[in-house]
């Protein structure tokens, strides 16, 4: 029996696999470019004009894939590589190359690396903003020189990825029924590779580093994605083992706390596709359900009846669980034409969500509620439209309807009005309806500081925490310069978090959490502890994070949350919760 060899590296899921070793190298080496004069600037100009216009293009598709297999938010890394392909400096860099007598693939990869480099000495995530340079830039090259590449999303069942470094678009191909385990010898917690790996529920460990290259193709390897181990030729043991925990089971009906505390579990939905996979992992409900979805890439809003058959459709998945619909979210950062966006010079802090609800999307607001309405009642109504019969007479879970971008108190009481208003006219129609739950994002420190206020008047908040960390640390995550500072683990977030849990306490308002965080099941415990009632995670992680709910002391939960509460600093947080 052969010995064991133990890397180790950062786990970015609580997972282990067991599987044989497939090296994953899609670096392209070119061969010494020929005499400028032997170039034509022109068409080598040309070539890579169409090179950039087929990158742009595969681009958005494996957004919109990556969308649906992992969720709108994770799909946003995409939203950086495009912005990277049109980035002024790269364009010039790209030209002055040309100027000099490159062919289109030199003068691309010259570009290319002086802005790696400069990228990879830097620290934390903006050393991660190499890997997506290095992966656009292979993008290109395998473009311009048109080499083949290996079918990720087709390797053999029980294989073990292993890389020097994985690109978003690389993880986000994985199919985790043939991916046993992923090993990066780059990257940390936060990079877009355990982004996705994560979100993909795939055993990973990354920023194993240059002793994971000396393991051979074919070996047998284990990823432990909790411990931060990969172990070549693991032993009997070891492999009984990762056998035993290889995953957490679907759980099927509520879960609670060793000593009883209920947490629900819910899914993020963005597309009725997710809806079936939401119930075949266990997810209570759907914590969050992106409307989106029903508004974009046409040329004309849906109707009423169009929304009611959507909005039935997820409701009857689950006729015993609960169906959050958040309202149209859109706003300069997401174009609709027949909405005609104006441009604004800081979309996330402009006209969105419930502020175009309330202004000029008011009748579009209007249209939606009423179907949300209809949408929950559970007589024969069928909205007179071809599709909205469909779910007719089908048991009906239940519905609540959430607002995003809430900074005001009055913008509530604008929309209970609204409400109100729809609800009559309903009344005087004759036409069915039901009154939803009705809640609020807390995704802005406005709302978090007025969370007592907002408890009074609604049913139920759930924090966004993408966007509530942007808010408060000042710092998107998709600006490269100020990336790391995108951590929700940041002691700042973590007390305004608390402070919108405590503010509900004593109220019949409950509260969950909707963002990216909340299906961390490494993250399970401390939230328990900060009090919510209810997690959302991405429909993959929903196993893991009942099953974390399943192991958790709600006392001991309390305990960690408050010791972190107390913590200055992200370092000092992470290492309470246990996490690099």
């Amino acid at each position: 029996m052969p010995d064991e060899r133990v890397l180790s590296g950062i786990g970015v899921t609580p997972r282990v696999g067991v599987g044989t070793a497939r090296w994953h190298r899609p670096e392209i080496e070119l061969s010494d470019p020929p005499a400028p004069e032997t170039v034509d600037p022109e068409a080598e100009r040309s070539r890579f004009e169409t090179a950039r216009d087929r990158a742009r293009e595969a681009i958005e598709r494996e957004r919109d894939r990556a969308e649906e297999r992992v969720g709108a938010e994770e799909a946003a890394v995409f939203d950086a590589h495009r912005q990277f392909l049109d980035d002024p400096q790269i364009s010039e860099g790209v030209e002055s190359a040309l100027g000099d007598g490159l062919p289109a693939e030199h003068a691309v990869q010259r570009t290319f690396d002086r802005f790696v480099e400069q990228f990879a000495g830097m620290e934390g995530r903006m050393a991660e903003r190499a890997d997506d340079l290095r992966d656009l830039r292979d993008r290109l090259l395998r473009i311009l020189t048109d080499a083949t590449t290996t079918d990720l999303a087709a390797v053999p069942e029980g294989t073990v990825l292993l890389a020097e470094r994985l690109t978003p678009s690389d993880t986000a191909a994985l199919d985790p029924e043939r991916v046993a385990g992923v090993a990066v010898q780059t990257g940390g917690r936060t990079s877009h590779a355990a982004i996705f790996a994560r979100a993909l529920a795939l055993p990973a460990v990354v920023g194993v580093g240059d002793a994971l290259s000396d393991v051979p193709e074919g070996a047998a390897v284990l990823v432990d994605g909790e411990a931060g181990e990969v172990v070549v030729d693991p032993g009997e043991n070891r492999r009984a083992s990762a056998d035993e925990s290889a995953g957490a089971s679907v759980r099927e009906g509520r879960v609670t706390t060793t000593d009883g505390r209920a947490v629900e579990v819910a899914a993020n939905v963005g597309r009725p596709v997710e809806v079936d996979p939401a119930v075949e992992r266990g997810a209570d409900g759907i914590g969050l359900y992106r409307t989106e979805f029903l508004f974009l890439d046409r040329d004309a809003p849906p109707d009423e009846a169009e929304q009611m058959a959507a909005y039935r459709s997820a409701l009857a998945a689950f006729p015993e669980g609960r169906v959050v619909c958040r309202t149209l979210d859109v706003g300069g950062d997401k174009p609709i034409p027949y909405l005609d966006l104006p441009e604004s010079e800081n979309p996330f802090l402009g006209e969105r969500g419930i502020r175009r609800s309330l202004g000029p999307d008011a009748d579009l607001f209007e249209t939606q509620l009423r179907a949300l309405l209809r949408a929950g009642a559970e007589s024969g109504d069928d909205g007179g439209g071809e599709d909205a019969d469909d779910e007719t007479g089908a048991a009906l879970g239940d519905l609540a309807v959430m607002l995003p971008m809430v900074s005001r108190i009055e913008e509530v009481e604008s929309v209970l009005a609204v409400l109100e208003s729809v609800a009559s006219d309903l009344d005087s129609a004759g036409v069915p309806y039901a009154m939803p739950e009705f809640g609020v994002m807390v995704e802005t420190p406005a709302a978090a500081t007025l969370a007592g206020d907002l408890a009074e008047r609604v049913d139920f908040l759930s924090i966004g925490t993408n966007d509530l960390t942007q808010y408060v640390m000042a710092a998107s995550r998709g600006d490269e310069r100020v990336a790391a500072l995108h951590d929700p683990l940041y002691p700042a977030v973590l007390r305004t978090i608390r402070q919108t849990t405590r503010a509900a306490d004593g109220t019949d308002c409950w509260v969950g959490m909707c963002g990216e965080m909340a299906g961390d099941p490494a993250l399970t415990e401390l939230l328990i502890g900060l009090g919510l009632d209810e997690l959302s995670a991405s429909v993959v992680t929903v196993p893991d994070v009942k099953a974390r709910v399943s192991e958790t002391d709600s006392e001991a939960a309390r305990a960690l949350a408050e010791r972190a509460l107390a913590a200055e600093t992200v370092a000092e947080v992470r290492e309470i919760v246990g996490i690099e």
